[in-house]
């Protein structure tokens, strides 16, 4: 590799196929490094002289590429210069198109020229001054100046201080800009107290020493050293790059880092940077830490405002702070209250509602939704004349799109009559501009073709005299009028004659066509197009399209243009008509509803790539709602966009009850779009809508269209964006969360008075209207089957008197009475008694039903024949006489173990029963958990018991759960590495780790949850708790799902889990192939038993099957994971497979924990918690209170760990201390009764592979 030390940049160019360039001559390899053991080559590349920065940062990006399409290395190339210079000013001079460069790159190319931004330099300084507050803004957002400072000290080893303003106007610190002097009040946290000057973490470099940097912590990991020291990891960002830090606890540390550090925290550190072989990059081992307060946005106006257009996570792929963060930051700011506008959804919802509570913030409930007018005019003006008079066609050709911006170079119009075209008119014009390329290739109108024709002002005066008064047809008339409308300015004229769109017409008329396009319709109707895109040759093609369609609507009975309106406006397909957003927010309970009824109507019947909402269901829906113009995508900016006349824009503003206007940085790429001109122009519109809602007397209110929570969180939804195929989207930085100064600075320009208005008392006055909702009851709402109550106790008691005899055991009689009393008075009698009756009609239909969760641990559930599991202690009891006897000592954990024995009484083989499941597990400590019934049904069978479900409750009553999937870590880190490669950035681990952290959570689809079914009760709309809409939005589904999240109204409606699952499938199989039934299986049985700790009953030596168990193929035994657990436990009983089963779907109960204590022979397989019943049932044996050990059993299942008093009671209560380690490593763990039923169908399977292996 050293041998191209030296070589010329366009050399190795050239060796690779790639492009040599001129300007690369002077261009050499100065130091060539490869790492074998990484596979990471590194190329230091000199330059002579300054080159174009796009023009080199493509050569190296293709080089990199180059490299390893053909070796599969990773390369680093460092490029720099070694040119000579007498000043940092000659310097900047010299490289001043680089730096515009890197400015445009920031933003848009559009909104950077040279003029706009001037520089100062003094010494190392230099001061980049804007005219454009917003601009400037988007360069400290982005941090350009950390970007420029980067560039001078990697490209020309020179360091410089860049900071960013505008013109007269002082710059504005970084968050984490270093401190000009000393934080005095910072406390000590590790190490010693220090000075110096602080670095950006993208500066630093290797092997630097004493380097202090500022930042937050956003990620901490505590590891423990064999030594029994700790070391700390924490992830450190100051948003210009993130790092990893490292620090080793010392001798005589008091404090654990555990406590000295917490998530958010902001630390000034001073350490060692050194390159970690590991992780392959930098790191800084930190040797003093002190804690500095975290600079915040704070909210310090007297009056506050109030959002009322913000989208959360569940504006999918787009909005990427959770509801939560943003009702914390409005109560720290002393909001009352905030309105939530996600996108076509309402799914966040059910979190609002729980932050408004925990915040004391009201939450004004809405969406923005997706707006269609099906009650379109396809005539607008005067509609009273008929077909036979006369019309003039027209069409234009433009420099571009924009009716503001872009000019016209041609107008071509016809006139016809009675069918036929009668005269002509045609000018091309003189733009006055240059054609653009493009246009020039769609249109074939060139610069030299219009350089000498009259300008507009000379020939719109002729096509006004050439219309007339007559009626006016184009095809996408909008498009044309609002060209005209705007040039006609020039020569004080109006334009008001009545229009006809034929694209709308032909959408109306020929909806077989999915598109609609002028040569579409053209082709469909057997017109020839001859020259396209020309404009004479397109208003004849469109006068014969009309005469065409005069005829097609003649054969339906329409003769006139106010026909057209009466009978054609309304049949234009909802899927072809624009869409424009609108604010939705609901005012009261009915509105809310209704809300809700448009959320599901608009993704149950109008969802086209969108859940779309027309008007006729907006008006059918609209008591009690509040509705917003929306953003620049709304109706009424559109028409201003589109210069509509000032009637039509003043009636579709009337449509609205209050209008909005935006900070001028949300809409800046209309700029980079051509559709406005600068800045000035978009405050402009913004003035217009103002006064607009003067003259119509609506309130005018400032929004932010917010889509994140702080300014530097925007890189988040750039990488989504980037994820999804969205070119640049920079200009839309600032779509945070802004303080009540921050808007009122946006909004300056509309007076000090006005801004106060719309950004302060307008909104306020917004959401004094709206009342406090609750977008999901509270309370229970279960259905009813008349007589549930009644018939599970007699069910239950039945039973159990059929098993044990009309005098119950106390036993029994205790535990029934107990569970039947809390299942009864808190209305869970009718989830029964559905459960039971699903179960028994699988049964009777030749299917065996699983049971799953804790179902098992209730003995009603038994009873009723929900469960096959019996919570009973291990008993037994006499099938004839009704003897029996329980075993409550806890010498067996399962009734199966029992020793066979014949009854005292009569003789007969006594019955063995009983798995010891305490109730609590299911039902709660005082008996008032909602049940969760889980229930395994064959695979093909669980589409049947759903619509059994359906037949017992009715239509429009029973629904599928629905659930919101996400993004995860892994496609976020997808995400985030394709940002990176596609922008050439450089990122530390740390960095990507942060960038992944904050694109998870973000929605991405819907879908079902496999089993469970919502039923509403019967007098009850389930728009009261939900809206509905079908999985993923696939119509072809045939399901239909709540459209909130299942866990987010249950407690509220009953939830059944009605599963689907293949062991049911197999048993009944092989109850079919074998004529066994499984209820004759013997669970006990010594050679089925055997194959779990060997392979002798199958008759093979473990060498045929390389497997030293007989349980492949046995379901929750025949993993690699679980065969050797089998191995290492070796289980005899029954109970010792419910424990492996328990300790094999845990989290953290198997691996670094039960198994290292049977290992290390601290505890036996008996001994180790193995299912979440085992904690209470063994804390309540060492004496600890039944309420305690079950409050210690739920905090350890849900990954909770021990309190330090729950510590102290149990070592005071003689539980040793590895049992007090065992508890709070666990993070997960799976009930008995699960446990206990799947080993009993697992059981049964092996018993048929035994004894039946030709099945």
């Amino acid at each position: 590799m050293a041998c191209c030390e030296g070589v010329g940049f366009n050399y190795v160019l050239n060796s690779l196929g790639l492009a040599e360039n001129p300007s690369y001559e002077s261009c050499y390899i100065k130091k060539v490094q490869y790492f074998k053991r990484s596979r990471k080559l590194l190329l230091q590349i000199i330059g002579k002289q300054i080159l174009e920065y796009g023009q080199i940062e493509n050569s190296l990006h293709q080089l990199k590429k180059a490299i390893k399409e053909n070796s599969q290395i990773d390369v680093e190339i460092y490029f720099s210069y070694d040119i000579e210079y007498n000043s940092l000013e000659e310097l900047i001079s010299m490289n001043w198109r680089n730096l515009l460069y890197i400015l445009q790159k920031n933003v848009s190319p559009f909104s950077i020229a040279e003029d706009s931004v001037s520089r100062n330099v003094t010494n190392s300084d230099l001061r980049l001054m804007f005219k454009s507050d917003t601009i400037a803004g988007k360069m400290k957002e982005k941090m350009v100046d950390a970007q420029i400072e980067r560039h001078f000290l990697e490209q020309f080893n020179t360091t410089i201080n860049c900071e960013i303003c505008t013109n007269n106007r002082e710059p504005n610190l970084r968050k984490y800009e270093p401190n000009k002097k000393e934080h005095l009040s910072a406390s000590i946290l590790f190490g010693k107290k220090f000075s110096g000057k602080t670095e950006k973490i993208a500066d630093i470099g290797l092997d630097s020493d004493n380097v202090i940097i500022e930042g937050e912590i956003f990620s901490i990991e505590i590891k423990e050293l064999k030594n029994g020291k700790e070391l700390a990891i924490l992830n450190i960002t100051d948003y210009t790059n993130s790092i990893i830090a490292k620090i080793f606890e010392r001798k005589n540390q008091t404090i654990k880092f555990e406590e000295m550090f917490f998530e958010g925290m902001a630390i000034r550190a001073r350490g060692n940077v050194k390159y970690d072989s590991f992780i392959r990059e930098n790191v800084v081992m930190l040797t003093d830490i002190t804690q500095i307060d975290r600079v915040e946005r704070n909210d310090l106006h007297r009056e506050k405002r109030v959002e009322l257009h913000l989208h959360t996570q569940m504006s999918a792929m787009d909005g990427v702070s959770s509801i939560s963060d943003f009702v914390e930051q409005a109560s720290k700011w002393g909001h009352k209250a905030v309105a939530l506008t996600d996108h076509g959804v309402v799914q966040a919802f059910p979190e609002a509602m729980d932050a408004g509570r925990k915040y004391g913030i009201k939450i004004i409930y809405g969406m923005e939704g997706y707006f269609v007018n099906d009650r379109i005019k396809i005539v607008e003006g005067n509609d009273t004349y008929s077909f036979d008079e006369e019309f003039v066609v027209f069409d234009i050709e433009t420099t571009g799109l924009s009716s503001r911006n872009d000019k016209i170079t041609e107008i071509g119009a016809v006139k016809i009559k009675n069918g036929r075209i009668i005269d002509s008119y045609s000018s091309l014009i003189n733009p006055e501009i240059e054609i653009p390329v493009k246009i020039t290739k769609l249109t074939g109108i060139t610069d030299d073709m219009v350089r000498d024709k009259p300008t507009v002002e000379t020939v719109l005066p002729e096509f006004l005299k050439f219309v007339g008064e007559r009626p006016v047809i184009a095809h996408n008339a909008g498009f044309d009028v609002a060209f005209i409308r705007e040039n006609i300015k020039k020569i004080d004229e109006i334009f008001t004659n009545t229009i006809i769109d034929t694209l709308n017409l032909s959408r109306a008329l020929l909806p077989n066509l999915k598109r609609h396009r002028l040569d579409i319709v053209a082709k469909e109707l057997k017109v020839p197009l001859l020259d396209h895109h020309r404009a004479v040759d397109d208003s004849k093609a469109t006068a014969k399209i009309f005469i065409e369609l005069i005829k097609i609507m003649r054969s339906k009975n329409i003769f006139s243009l106010e026909d057209i309106n009466n009978q054609l406006g309304t049949k234009i397909d909802f899927k072809k008509l624009n869409t424009y957003h609108i604010v939705i927010l609901a005012k009261n309970q009915t509105g809310l509803e209704n809300l809700y009824k448009i959320v599901s109507e608009s993704h149950l019947n109008y969802f086209y790539k969108k859940p779309r909402i027309p008007k006729s269901l907006l008006d059918k829906h609209r008591d009690g709602l509040i509705l917003g113009t929306a953003c620049e995508a709304g109706e009424l900016f559109q028409s201003i966009l589109s210069n509509k006349p000032i009637e039509q824009i003043e009636h579709i503003a009337d449509y609205y009850d209050y209008l909005e206007i935006q900070p001028i940085a949300n809409n800046m790429f209309l700029i980079e779009k051509g559709k406005v001109k600068n800045e000035n122009e978009l405050r402009e519109i913004n003035k217009n809508i103002v006064e607009l809602g003067d003259k119509l007397e609506k309130p005018v209110v400032a929004t932010g269209d917010v889509h994140f929570l702080n300014p530097q969180d925007s890189i988040f939804r750039q990488i989504l964006m980037t994820g999804q195929g969205f070119g640049n989207i920079d200009s839309q930085t600032s779509l945070y969360f802004k303080t009540t100064d921050e808007m009122l600075e946006e909004f300056s320009y509309l007076g000090a008075e006005k801004s106060i208005e719309v950004v302060i008392q307008n909104p306020n006055r917004i959401c004094s209207k709206i009342e406090d909702l609750m977008p999901i009851p509270d309370g229970t709402f279960s259905p009813k089957i008349e007589g549930s109550e009644e018939e599970l106790k007699n069910m239950c008691y039945n039973k159990a008197k059929k098993i044990y005899g009309e005098d119950m055991p106390a036993i029994v009689k205790d535990r029934l009475d107990k569970e039947l009393g809390s299942i009864v008075n808190n209305g869970y009698a009718v989830m029964y008694v559905i459960a039971h009756k699903l179960v028994a009609k699988s049964l009777n239909d030749g299917y065996l039903v699983g049971s799953r969760g804790s179902v098992g641990s209730s003995l009603a559930a038994t009873m009723s024949e929900i469960t096959e599991v019996n919570p009973l202690p291990p008993h037994y009891v006499c099938p004839k006489c009704k003897y029996s006897d329980f075993i409550s000592d806890g010498s067996y954990g399962s009734g199966v173990d029992l020793p066979d024995k014949s009854c005292p009484v009569c003789n007969e083989m006594l019955i063995k029963d009983g798995h010891d499941i305490p109730f609590e597990v299911f039902l709660g400590f005082e008996g008032d958990k909602e049940p969760d019934i889980d229930l395994n049904f064959a695979s093909e069978y669980q589409s049947e018991a759903h619509k059994y479900i359906e037949k017992l409750f009715g239509e429009g009553k029973v629904f599928r759960a629905g659930t919101i999937g996400t993004i995860g870590n892994k496609t976020a880190y997808g995400f985030v590495r394709k940002y990176i490669e596609e922008n050439q950035l450089h990122c530390n681990t740390a960095e990507i780790n942060r960038l992944t952290n904050g694109c998870t959570g973000v929605k991405r689809t819907s879908g079902q949850h496999p089993g469970g079914i919502i039923i509403v009760p019967a007098d009850y709309d389930i728009h009261k708790f939900t809206p509905i809409q079908y999985p993923a939005n696939d119509s072809k589904s045939g399901v239909i799902t709540t459209h909130f999240d299942y866990d987010s109204i249950s407690g509220r409606l009953l939830k059944l889990d009605v599963l689907g699952h293949d062991v049911p499938t197999i048993i009944k199989m092989l109850e079919d192939l074998t004529n066994v039934s499984v209820k004759d299986i013997p669970l006990n049985n010594e050679e089925t038993m055997g194959i779990f700790t060997g392979t002798k009953p199958l008759g093979i030596c473990a060498e045929e099957i390389d497997c030293e168990v007989g349980t492949l193929g046995i379901p929750e035994f025949g993993t690699k994971f679980v065969r050797q657990i089998l191995i290492d436990t070796q289980p005899e009983t029954f109970a010792e497979l419910v424990r492996i089963s328990g300790l094999s779907h845990g989290t953290d109960v198997w691996i670094n924990n039960a198994h290292d204590l049977i290992r290390d022979n601290v505890a036996g397989l008996k001994d180790v918690i193995s299912t979440r019943d085992d904690i209470m049932n063994y804390l309540i044996s060492r004496g600890l209170s039944p309420k305690t050990s079950f409050t210690i059993m739920e905090n350890i299942r849900k990954g909770k760990g021990l309190t330090l008093g729950h510590e102290q009671e149990m070592k005071e209560h003689g539980v040793p201390q590895w049992y007090i380690d065992s508890c709070n490593k666990i993070k997960y763990m799976f009930p008995k009764a699960h446990a206990t039923a799947y080993v009993m169908m697992s059981f049964r399977i092996a018993y048929f592979k035994v004894h039946y292996p030709e099945a």
